[in-house]
């Protein structure tokens, strides 16, 4: 289990970040309705981020979902010329807030660096929907994309990825699961960041990091509170995967986390099973970094490095990792 360190120091940009959220006097989500969170969210959303990247085309459908439309926001980085890996992402926000839309210059980047489709999933959200209708909806989306992706966007069945952060890491890690349980084509990949695993909050580093350092223990409780159903559900896998009796045979991973989190621990103890249990991971720890981090790649260089990080991780698993000496894409900045 990871120790806690006493020298932890904050990098100095996300020191700003934090000054600049102070500045700006905007109630925690905890002190919100849920409708009052999403506004507030999607307003926020993309001033940190990385600049949007033009890509070849983006196309919004919907699929036949359990008992619902299931939304889809499909992201291809060049003109096709055969069958794309692709990737399926599922938004963070605690499964209370979060959009295509936020997600939408995140999304343009991994599908440019990592040379793939990427398919962003809007799956319902709690309270109005609680646990577990965004499970539901996230593997009823990869479902698709491994039966069907091949004949309508032209992905390789071979070559699914699945990921997510925070609450849409703990979503990708349940789906890939569910994945393998359900028995169809194993996915390639699965790209963890931050997620949020464990059925309580109780690891140290929820104490460590309890205020102050953008997500506060306050509002992760919130967070919970408004996506359970009953409090049992604490002890289904498909709520926090790291209790789920069996982590083998699970897709290679990379677990993402930033020191300064709070759900440091949880992404560090899920790696720590998975590579237990028999399963090829890597673990990076971003000195410094705190949560949310990988979508302030307009602010913070490590949110940048980080998605060099993770594109080249899944082009890897894909078999597209570009030979020694080709020049590597370069995105526009701010």
């Amino acid at each position: 289990m990871h120790q806690r360190k006493n020298t932890i120091r904050l990098d100095p940009q996300a020191e700003r970040v934090l000054l600049l959220v102070r500045w700006s006097v905007v109630p925690q989500y905890s002190e919100m309705t849920p409708a009052q969170a999403r506004y507030w969210h999607n307003r926020k959303a993309g001033l940190l981020d990385v600049r949007p990247q033009t890509v070849f085309s983006v196309e919004d459908c919907s699929i036949d979902g359990p008992g619902t439309e299931i939304g889809l926001r499909i992201y291809t980085p060049r003109k096709p010329t055969g069958l794309f890996p692709v990737l399926v992402w599922l938004h963070g926000g605690g499964h209370v807030v979060g959009s295509l839309d936020s997600y939408d210059p995140l999304c343009r980047t991994l599908a440019l660096l990592a040379d793939c489709l990427v398919v962003s999933v809007d799956y319902r959200l709690a309270p109005e929907h609680k646990f577990p209708a965004a499970v539901n909806d996230c593997f009823a989306a990869l479902s698709w994309v491994a039966r069907r992706g091949e004949s309508i966007i032209g992905s390789d069945p071979t070559r699914i990825a699945i990921g997510g952060d925070s609450a849409g890491g703990n979503l990708a890690a349940v789906s890939a699961i569910l994945a393998r349980d359900d028995g169809f084509p194993p996915l390639v990949f699965q790209l963890l960041v931050y997620p949020r695993t464990a059925p309580d909050e109780e690891f140290p580093s929820h104490h460590e990091f309890a205020e102050g350092y953008l997500l506060t223990r306050k509002t992760i409780r919130w967070f919970h509170n408004q996506y359970l159903r009953r409090e049992e559900n604490r002890r289904d896998f498909r709520y926090a995967p790291l209790i789920c009796d069996d982590l083998s045979g699970l897709p290679p991973a990379l677990v993402m986390v930033g020191e300064c989190d709070p759900l440091r621990d949880d992404g560090i103890a899920y790696a720590e099973r998975l590579q237990h249990e028999g399963n090829a991971v890597e673990l990076s720890v971003y000195p410094g970094m705190i949560h949310a981090f990988f979508s302030m790649g307009g602010a913070i260089d490590a949110g940048r490095r980080a998605h060099e990080h993770a594109a080249t991780a899944l082009k890897r698993a894909f078999g597209t990792a570009p030979a020694q000496g080709d020049t590597p894409i370069r995105l526009k900045t701010k």
